[in-house]
C-alpha cells in the first residue's frame, strides 16, 4: 500500500513541513508506515500535466493534498483538474485534503467537488496515523470485524465503517453519500511529535523550518491562532537536541514557525541561551517575537549574539491605538519602538518590521503615520501587507460591520474598507512595489537618506517615486536590478535638480557596495584616475585585487546625508568642492551578515597618489 502525500510549494526553496511531520508520526506509530507513506513536492510553476504525469507514475494507493491559503487559490484548480485526470487513470483512487485552508468549511468544499473523499480537519498528526491505520487494515483484509461493530451503531455504513472511528474527519460516506463530521481532535502532545529531519539532502538550497510551539495566547482578530489559544511548548532539552542537529551541520538557516517565539519568557531565554552558546559561526536562526514583550534579560542575550546569528520579525501592524483595540491586539508602542531601537544600535540583529493596510480605524492619513512611525525605526525589512479576511476569525465576522470588503479567491486579500477605498489599495500596492525594489533590497542605503530630506516623509518619497514609475511606464516594463541605478538617478534629477552630483556619486558608492561590478554602468561615467589609482594601489596583489575595488569619491560619500548635504550646498553655492578627495576601498572578502554588504574601510594612498603625479 502506498499513501502519497504530496504538496505545492510557491517556491522551489520552499518546503512542506506539515506533510513531512505526518510521515515521522505515523512512522512513530507504526514501523511499516515508514514505507508506506510516500511525499512528493511540487511548486506552482510546474505544469499540470508535468505534475499529473509523475503523481501516475508514482501508482499511489490514496493521495493527500496539503492546502494553505497562500496556495489555495492557484492550486485550488490545479488540484480540481489533477483530481479530475487522476480519476481517470486511476479510478478508484481516494483523494484527501488537509490544512488549514481546508479545515475550515470542509462540508462545503467536498459537497463542491464530488471527487475529494475526506478532508483532515485541524492538527493532522494523529488523525492521519489512524487514516493510515484504517487503510492498511483494508488493504490487508483485516478491517471486516471492525466495519461490522461500527455498521451496527451506522447502518448502511459498513464500506467504510473504519472512517467514523476517527477523530477530525469530514468526509462523504460512500453508501449514502451523507457527508459526515466525526469527533473533534484534541491538540496533539507536541513532545509526541517526532523530529523528522534525517537526511538534509533533500533540504539542499531550501528553508528549513522548525516549530517549538504551537498555538497563541493572544487574541488578534484576524489571526486564525486566536480561534485556539492553547499554548503548547516542546521540552526545551528535545528542542536543544534538535537545533545542535542543524548546528552540527551547518545548516544555513533554521526558520521558527512558532506564531510568537517569545510568549513564554523561560522557553524563549532557554533556547536564545543554547543557540548563544553552541554557535557554530555560520547557521542563522529566524524567529517571530512581539517586541514589547522581550525582558531585560532576553535583550541582554541578544546584544551579546554574534552578528547575522538570529532574525527577529515583529508584527506592528499599526500604531493607530484605535485600530489595536479593534482588532484585540494590546500592544505598548512606546515600549516596543524602544525596544528595536535598543536591538538595532547592537548592529547585529537582521530585523523585520511587519505593517497591515486595511484594519478597521485605518485611513490613509492614519496608515502614512503608521508608516513613517515604523520606517524611522530603520528595520533591515519592512514589510507592507494588506489584510487577509480569514474564514473563521473574528475580523471575518465583523467584516459587514466595518464595512471590510475582501476577494472571494483565497488569499481573501482586502479590497476596500469603511475607511480605505479601493483606490488608496492601489496606491498602497505602488508604494509597497517601491519599498521592495529600493528599500527592502538593501541596494540603495546611502542614497534614499539624502533623498528623504527632500520630501515631507518617507511615505511621501515611495509615493512619488511610485508615481514616477507610473509615469515613465515602468511599472508594465520593470528596469533590470542593474538600471534601477540609473532611474532612480533620473527620478532625483527631478526631484532635487541641485544636487545630481552628489546623488550620483551615493549612487556609485551603493553600486560597489553592495557588488563586484565586473564592468562600469554609464550612469557612474569614466573613471580614468581610479584606475591608475587602484592598479598602484594593488601592486603585486593580483588575487586581492580580483576580490576589491578602489573608488575616488569627490564628496564624503561616507557620512551621514544631513551632514553631507549641509557640506555639499555649502561648497557648491561658491562653487567650490572639498579639498581632498575620499578614497574608498570595497573589501568583498567580507560582508556584513546583517545587509550583506561589502566590508568598506578609508584606505592609506598618500604612497599611491604620489606614484601617480
Amino acid at each position: 500500500m502506498k499513501f502519497l502525500l504530496a504538496a505545492l510549494n510557491a517556491k522551489y526553496i520552499h518546503s512542506n513541513p506539515a506533510i513531512y511531520s505526518l510521515r515521522a508520526y505515523a512512522a512513530a506509530q507504526a514501523p511499516e508506515a515508514e514505507r508506506e507513506v510516500e511525499l512528493a513536492e511540487y511548486t506552482i510553476n510546474q505544469k499540470p500535466e508535468d505534475i499529473l504525469t509523475d503523481l501516475y507514475e508514482r501508482q499511489p494507493d490514496i493521495v493527500g493534498f496539503s492546502c494553505y491559503i497562500w496556495n489555495w487559490r492557484l492550486i485550488r484548480e490545479l488540484i480540481r483538474e489533477l483530481i479530475r485526470e487522476l480519476h481517470k487513470i486511476l479510478p478508484e483512487l481516494p483523494v484527501w485534503l488537509g490544512g488549514p485552508e481546508v479545515s475550515f468549511d470542509a462540508e462545503k468544499i467536498i459537497g463542491e467537488e464530488p471527487a475529494v473523499t475526506g478532508i483532515m480537519v485541524g492538527e493532522g498528526e494523529e488523525t492521519f496515523s489512524q487514516l493510515l491505520e484504517y487503510y492498511r487494515e483494508r488493504a490487508n483484509g483485516n478491517g471486516r470485524k471492525m466495519q461490522m461493530q461500527i455498521a451496527a451503531f451506522w447502518p448502511g455504513a459498513a464500506q467504510n465503517a473504519g472512517l467514523y472511528s476517527i477523530a477530525g474527519l469530514v468526509f462523504r460516506d460512500s453508501v449514502s453519500g451523507e457527508i459526515v463530521r466525526t469527533g473533534e481532535r484534541s491538540p496533539a502532545d507536541l513532545n509526541a511529535i517526532p523530529f523528522f529531519y534525517r537526511d538534509l539532502k533533500e533540504f539542499e538550497n531550501r528553508i528549513v523550518y522548525y516549530e517549538s510551539s504551537r498555538g497563541c495566547p493572544f487574541n488578534c482578530s484576524y489571526c486564525l491562532s486566536s480561534v485556539d489559544k492553547t499554548l503548547r511548548l516542546r521540552n526545551p532539552e528535545l528542542v536543544k537536541k534538535e537545533l545542535q542537529f542543524f548546528l552540527d551541520r551547518k545548516v544555513a538557516q533554521v526558520k521558527f514557525i512558532d506564531r510568537t517565539f517569545n510568549c513564554n519568557h523561560r522557553h524563549a531565554q532557554e533556547i536564545w541561551k543554547y543557540i548563544l552558546e553552541h554557535d557554530n559561526g555560520i547557521t542563522n536562526f529566524h524567529f517571530e517575537i512581539s517586541a514589547d514583550l522581550l525582558d531585560g534579560a532576553e535583550l541582554s542575550l541578544l546584544a551579546k549574539m554574534r552578528p547575522g546569528l538570529v532574525q527577529l520579525e515583529i508584527g506592528v501592524q499599526s500604531i493607530n491605538q484605535k485600530t489595536l483595540r479593534a482588532v484585540r491586539r494590546y500592544t505598548n508602542l512606546e515600549r516596543l519602538r524602544h525596544t528595536v531601537v535598543r536591538i538595532h544600535a547592537e548592529h547585529n540583529i537582521h530585523i523585520h518590521l511587519d505593517l497591515i493596510a486595511g484594519l478597521p480605524y485605518e485611513d490613509l492619513t492614519s496608515f502614512v503615520r503608521s508608516f513613517d512611525a515604523v520606517y524611522t525605526m530603520r528595520p533591515q525589512q519592512l514589510q507592507l501587507g494588506f489584510l487577509k479576511v480569514l474564514k473563521g476569525s473574528y475580523l471575518a465576522e465583523m467584516a459587514e460591520e466595518w464595512g471590510i470588503v475582501s476577494r472571494s479567491e483565497p488569499p481573501y486579500e482586502v479590497l476596500c474598507t469603511k475607511w480605505l477605498s479601493f483606490a488608496d489599495i492601489i496606491r498602497l500596492k505602488r508604494v509597497e512595489e517601491m519599498v521592495e525594489l529600493y528599500y527592502n533590497s538593501g541596494q540603495f542605503t546611502h542614497v534614499l537618506p539624502l533623498l528623504e530630506l527632500r520630501f515631507q516623509s518617507p511615505f511621501a518619497l515611495f509615493s512619488a517615486l511610485a508615481d514616477y514609475y507610473e509615469k515613465e511606464g515602468y511599472r508594465k516594463n520593470s528596469p533590470s536590478r542593474e538600471y534601477r541605478y540609473q532611474v532612480l538617478l533620473d527620478f532625483a534629477k527631478k526631484a532635487d535638480p541641485g544636487r545630481e552630483e552628489l546623488y550620483r556619486e551615493l549612487l556609485i558608492f551603493d553600486l560597489y557596495l553592495r557588488e563586484n561590478a565586473k564592468s562600469r554602468p554609464a550612469f557612474a561615467g569614466e573613471a580614468a584616475e581610479n584606475r591608475e589609482l587602484l592598479a598602484r594601489f594593488f601592486r603585486g596583489e593580483k588575487q586581492f585585487r580580483s576580490q576589491a575595488h578602489l573608488e575616488l569619491f569627490t564628496w564624503p560619500v561616507d557620512r551621514q546625508a544631513w551632514e553631507l548635504a549641509e557640506q555639499f550646498d555649502r561648497l557648491s553655492g561658491r562653487g567650490e568642492k572639498p579639498a581632498e578627495k575620499t578614497a574608498i576601498l570595497f573589501d568583498y572578502r567580507q560582508r556584513n551578515p546583517l545587509d550583506h554588504n561589502a566590508i568598506f574601510r578609508k584606505p592609506v594612498l598618500r604612497e599611491a597618489q604620489e606614484d601617480t603625479k
